[in-house]
């Protein structure tokens, strides 16, 4: 008997009503209802400073991500769906295109999660969170210290009140230096949100290793590089016991200010401790200006050093050579990354299971754990509160990286 006209269109409506609301999730009529989430792909992208003012270039970030992605796919995906990974957006260090990018990838691009995301800002946190968007990166800004959807792939670097501070450096400038007591130490930093929070955060943590801070300020112009680094020298080196020059400069900069604040300390006749925590990449060694001012420079690492023989290094090397198609591209920390911001990611989506989620993502982070990675241990939701604490120094000598303190988990310091 053939339907009345009222109940075909009523069926016409809800099969139109129903493909809508699959396409506005990102979603498939035989696979999940969440956004980016199809029966046999999950789409991700991700954020990172491909250009900057300065010259500075985390570019290799996506690479490294790009590398762990293809690794996944090549072993079938995750619960059966193929990461479909768009790459990276590039945010240039500012914060309005940070937001943009943020709002492209989940309202045009409908991702499911982004990761990486590393920059020195980070404005569309509260919108990734607030859009339920698993986000992953390096943990060096506030932002990745408490909001649900979003994790750093070592943990919670800058924490806020109540939570702790990651020892790695202090500890280990104190090894180099035969421990801290009667020690001095400098830190300078950008003026940026970044170097304001790494002042206050290495503040703490020096003078907790038993260091005498003697200068501490975030006051290098942060979008035009000095081309004259005369006063912060002066400054620096006078800032030590009687007004002499401390035991210790510590960095918290990129590599184009630390190139010239170096240099510019070294022709001031200054013979201590430089550290810093951005110049462990083997590119940078190409110019003799750059192999000179990096020289004997102590850098904080935050995961294994590459040259470590560990089966978790074998493996990065051997997954970033073959995204890089087959070539051996000299390694750096960006690299690295972008693929232990993509390595957490999969880690605790493969925990969610076939029916994968935002919901189904965050009941498998607030339980997740695991040894032996690149970066140490790790749990959640412990990352979201702090660091998962390990690290090593390495320093230039001769044109080449040695291992000067090495990779070792410290316990972490309640911060205030």
């Amino acid at each position: 008997m053939p339907r009345p006209l009222g109940t075909i269109a009523a069926a016409l409506t809800l099969l139109l009503v129903a493909a809508c609301n699959s396409a506005s999730s990102g979603g498939s009529a035989t696979g999940s209802s969440a956004r980016g989430v199809t029966a046999d792909t999950i789409k991700v992208g991700g954020i990172v400073s491909m250009t900057t003012a300065s010259g500075y270039s985390k570019k290799d970030t996506d690479l490294g991500a790009r590398a762990r992605y293809d690794r996944a796919n090549a072993e079938g995906g995750v619960n059966g769906r193929r990461i479909d990974y768009l790459g990276a957006e590039d945010d240039g260090q500012d914060p309005a295109k940070n937001l943009a990018a943020a709002r492209k990838l989940v309202q045009q691009d409908k991702v499911f999660a982004v990761s990486p995301m590393s920059s020195v800002t980070f404005a569309g946190a509260d919108f990734l969170n607030g859009q339920k968007v698993p986000t992953v990166g390096w943990g060096t800004l506030p932002s990745f210290c408490g909001p649900a959807y979003i994790y750093g792939f070592n943990g919670c670097l800058v924490p806020t009140p109540g939570g702790t501070l990651n020892q790695t450096w202090p500890e280990g400038l104190a090894t180099v230096l035969g421990g801290a007591r009667g020690k001095s130490v400098a830190l300078i930093a950008g003026d940026n949100d970044a170097g304001k929070f790494g002042i206050r955060t290495f503040t703490q943590g020096f003078k907790a290793a038993g260091f005498q801070v003697s200068y501490a300020k975030a006051a290098v112009p942060a979008t035009s590089m000095p081309s004259d680094w005369s006063a912060y020298t002066k400054e620096i080196l006078r800032s030590g016991p009687g007004g002499g020059a401390p035991d210790a400069v510590v960095s918290v900069m990129q590599t184009p200010y630390n190139i010239g604040l170096f240099t510019a300390l070294k022709r001031s006749g200054y013979k201590g401790v430089i550290s810093d925590p951005t110049d462990y990449d083997p590119g940078l060694l190409a110019k003799d200006a750059t192999r000179q001012a990096l020289d004997g420079v102590h850098v904080l690492l935050q995961f294994q050093p590459f040259e470590a023989d560990s089966p978790a290094m074998r493996r990065f090397k051997a997954d970033i050579k073959r995204a890089a198609g087959g070539k051996d591209v000299p390694l750096n920390m960006h690299m690295l990354t972008g693929y232990m911001s993509a390595d957490l990611f999969l880690s605790i989506a493969a925990r969610a299971g076939e029916d994968l989620t935002a919901e189904s993502f965050q009941k498998a982070a607030a339980g997740f754990s695991d040894t032996g990675t690149l970066v140490g241990d790790r749990a959640e939701p412990k990352g979201q509160k702090e660091s998962f604490g390990c690290g090593a120094l390495v320093r230039l000598t001769n044109g080449r990286y040695e291992v000067a303190v090495p990779f070792k988990c410290y316990p972490p310091i309640p911060f205030g």
